[in-house]
């Protein structure tokens, strides 16, 4: 689209980019400068890999949670709830040290998201390594498409998710091994390749798919019991399986769910 506004930002280990389909507004160049500079500033506040990070020292104790921004208690109480909600199989604290990277890479690609929708950039779509908040429409009257790719061959796409105001993230194992601990066990998970979720906050869809692959299988019913939230597995043995409402949402195989 010749009036879209893109931009890349490499930050917090990763690749953050920017789709806007709203017509640039001088609020809107603002926005965007607004929401890099708080990519900025959560790596500064939260990245796990730096020592100078507020959530370094306070894992090492160099300073106290008072010390610390107060968005640093909140995103730590919500880590706190999810671990519940999921009977621990989401943590703040993998391997018994204090990191709640499994939080806060959608917490501020949503707050980033937030940013641009209150300039007046009511469309548009904010990637970060593959989770995604995406407001409005890709163009008048048609909704943004995502290709979810196979986690057993990265050159082929497993289903087309089509929406409006949704959050898509994904966790697995094709990018970086089993690296994902169950912090129940502290093993490996490796029942699923990939699971996908759906929802309307990626804060919440970011960690719950953490949460979701750690499970396996048992996912599939956890899932089905928390409203709004939709799910798309690919075992690690190459089978499939979606809850009803991704069915919805999304362009599926012709193969049923097993």
């Amino acid at each position: 689209m010749p009036d879209a506004i893109r931009h890349v930002e490499h930050v917090m280990g990763t690749v953050f980019s920017f789709d806007i389909r709203t017509p640039r507004t001088p609020s809107i160049t603002v926005a965007l400068a607004q929401a890099v500079a708080w990519l900025h500033h959560v790596d500064r506040v939260f990245s796990p890999y730096r020592r100078d990070s507020q959530i370094t020292r306070l894992a090492e104790g160099r300073i106290g949670a008072g010390e610390c921004d107060p968005e640093v208690a909140g995103v730590l109480r919500r880590c706190a709830d999810l671990e519940h909600i999921t009977g621990g199989a989401f943590t703040g604290e993998p391997g018994g040290r204090l990191d709640p990277s499994g939080l806060v890479k959608g917490w501020a690609i949503e707050r980033a998201s937030t940013i641009l929708h209150e300039a007046g950039a009511h469309d548009h779509c904010v990637n970060g390594g593959g989770d995604i908040q995406l407001r409005g429409e890709a163009s008048p009257g048609k909704p943004w498409q995502i290709g979810l790719a196979d986690p057993h061959d990265r050159a082929r796409l497993i289903a087309v998710v089509r929406g409006r105001d949704l959050a898509i993230a994904t966790s697995g194992t094709a990018e970086r091994g089993p690296h994902i601990l169950d912090p129940r066990t502290g093993r490996p998970a490796t029942a699923l390749a990939s699971i996908t979720l759906t929802g309307r906050h990626l804060t919440n869809v970011d960690a719950l798919a953490t949460a979701a692959f750690v499970m396996g299988d048992a996912a599939r019913s956890w899932t089905e019991t928390h409203p709004g939230v939709e799910a798309l597995a690919v075992t690690a043995g190459r089978s499939m399986w979606w809850t009803p409402g991704f069915e919805s949402i999304a362009v599926l195989p012709a193969a049923r769910s097993t």
